[in-house]
């Protein structure tokens, strides 16, 4: 395990196009040129990893998942993650700041969509052959223009980017599509205020007084929209970031707590297990035991 959970910025990764808000390249020679992405780490851009051939796993906030050709894996800053690839691993990967995407004259900003919007959004997906084709054809066009720059090179890759999470947000069309509207206005906002605030607001009382609803209204949305208590949100939150926090070295169980806010110790271990059924210590024992 790392004495500290890195943190990568976009100057830690070699770059071709003369910008550092952009990074692409063939996923091989990126996993060959940056070993420190096979350790637990973070990231402070938005990240896709796009896997053509080869197997493994792919790790992403203490879920695994396999890896195989039509894997798309997709990021948010600050999720942790690392993986174990196959020797012949190919496929593409690219990523980029906030700013990058958002300054491209789009209507779309990158928090709109779906695969990004929230700390709950699943990060995987397995698409079809046919797909994997399409993405392949547009991940090779970035490449291009990444690697060789034009005058327009900037305008074309973002174009390309755009086309990448358009085809990518279908998926993710028919989890939305039958909820109200209005609902998923709501969430969208509860979670944005969760992730700014859960270190020192844990009632749901006062996000409902910051939404402008009642309790009971934020309730029916959460349980309408994920089947979770508002309650449960919030618990998640402070969980993925309580693991996150433990398993950097030299940070013990009572630091962990009062940086999320708890003054009580006992009680912020009985919540860690109540949400997860093993304690913080349980937790990070299993987690050294996996081979970080």
């Amino acid at each position: 395990m790392p004495k500290n959970l890195p943190v990568y910025s976009l100057d830690a990764f070699k770059k071709s196009l003369d910008r550092n808000e952009l990074y692409c390249n063939s996923l091989n020679p990126h996993v060959k040129e940056h070993k420190f992405t096979n350790l637990p780490h973070k990231h402070d851009f938005y990240l896709i990893v796009i896997i053509t051939k080869g197997k493994g796993w792919h790790e992403i906030d203490f879920v695994r998942y396999n890896v195989s050709s039509g894997s798309v894996f997709m990021m948010r800053p600050g999720q942790m993650h690392y993986w174990k690839l196959s020797d012949n691993i190919q496929g593409y990967v690219f990523f980029h700041t906030k700013d990058f995407y958002d300054q491209g004259y789009t209507l779309t900003g990158i928090e709109d969509y779906a695969f990004f919007k929230s700390f709950r959004s699943h990060p995987s997906i397995k698409v079809s052959s046919q797909k994997l084709q399409k993405l392949s054809l547009w991940m090779n066009e970035i490449l291009i223009e990444y690697k060789k720059p034009n005058k327009f090179a900037y305008e074309k890759i973002h174009a390309l980017i755009n086309l990448v999470y358009i085809d990518l947000s279908e998926y993710y069309i028919k989890i939305e599509k039958n909820q109200k509207q209005t609902y998923l206005s709501k969430l969208t906002e509860f979670e944005r205020l969760i992730e700014k605030h859960y270190r020192e607001t844990k009632l749901v009382s006062e996000y409902a007084l910051k939404l402008n609803i009642s309790e009971k209204h934020l309730n029916r949305i959460t349980r309408t929209c994920l089947n979770k208590t508002a309650t449960q949100l919030i618990a998640d939150r402070i969980i993925l970031e309580a693991k996150r926090l433990l398993i950097q070295a030299k940070i013990n169980v009572s630091h962990v707590a009062y940086d999320l806010g708890f003054t009580d110790i006992s009680y912020f271990i009985r919540m860690f297990k109540k949400q997860t059924g093993e304690t913080p210590l349980k937790f990070l024992k299993n987690q050294i035991n996996k081979n970080y």
